[in-house]
């Protein structure tokens, strides 16, 4: 039998959308709630060194106020290491992250900080916080992933999707081979493979049929949809999708 396939779904767009206007709605949390009520298995948020959606209230909030797991992603900075070991979240996912990107444009450089990272992670490893580190397909990365403590991988699926939505159906097809080997490679190590950014209702299903992979994070698009549809019906119907792609 195929191992499950979970969703966590992050809600940092909510949070957009409340500080456009500078106002206490909608809030975060309240999502959060209503993604549990429709199935998600945990719950994202990123909360950025900028703070442009998530702020520190809500992490304080989601910390105590859901009944699933908390993802909490974070650049590789000594004040976040600090929230999080003060928060004690299930995961901490480290991501890139520049003040002047839009969204996280790609993988964390692993091998290229090696020492900082070992010693960044270890603590939260201590602390009985999952570590996972945000990562392209290239195997020195899932390597270097494995080398510092990190006990899970979060595969970007980003290029995979502008890839589609870009037509270049050649290069997308390219790029998810590679995400294959580098999930088979990284779950080969001894790594809980996870993936995420970008993905879809057209997207997830390749994805989703990777057997290595244990959990999709999901965002954007979530909070996207719900504009039309609603959150609890959009998140049902990926979960479906998500479902059927695993078999």
């Amino acid at each position: 039998m195929p191992k499950p396939l979970r969703l966590g779904v992050n809600i940092d767009h909510v949070a957009t959308v409340r500080n456009a206007r500078g106002a206490a709605y909608p809030d975060p949390l309240r999502a959060a709630r209503l993604a549990e009520q429709a199935g998600a298995d945990g719950i994202t948020a990123h909360l950025r060194e900028d703070r442009r959606h998530i702020r520190d209230a809500d992490i304080d909030a989601l910390r105590s106020g859901i009944d699933i797991p908390l993802n909490f992603e974070m650049a590789a900075t000594p004040e976040m290491q600090e929230i999080a070991l003060r928060h004690l979240p299930h995961a901490c996912c480290i991501v890139p992250e520049k003040r002047e990107e839009v969204t996280t444009e790609g993988g964390l450089d692993v091998a290229g900080d090696l020492s900082r990272l070992t010693d960044y992670v270890g603590p939260l490893v201590e602390a009985g916080i999952r570590v996972s580190m945000f990562i392209g397909h290239d195997p020195a990365q899932i390597e270097a992933s494995a080398k510092i403590g990190a006990q899970v991988i979060e595969l970007h699926t980003g290029h995979f999707c502008d890839m589609h939505y870009a037509g270049d159906f050649a290069a997308r097809d390219a790029e998810l081979e590679a995400l294959k080997a580098g999930a088979a490679y990284a779950d080969s190590l001894g790594l809980e493979v996870h993936a995420g950014h970008g993905l879809t209702y057209e997207t997830v299903e390749p994805i989703a049929e990777m057997k290595q992979i244990r959990e999709l994070n999901i965002g954007h698009f979530l909070i996207s949809e719900a504009i039309f549809v609603g959150l609890g019906p959009a998140i049902v119907h990926m979960r479906k999708l998500m479902d059927a792609a695993r078999g």
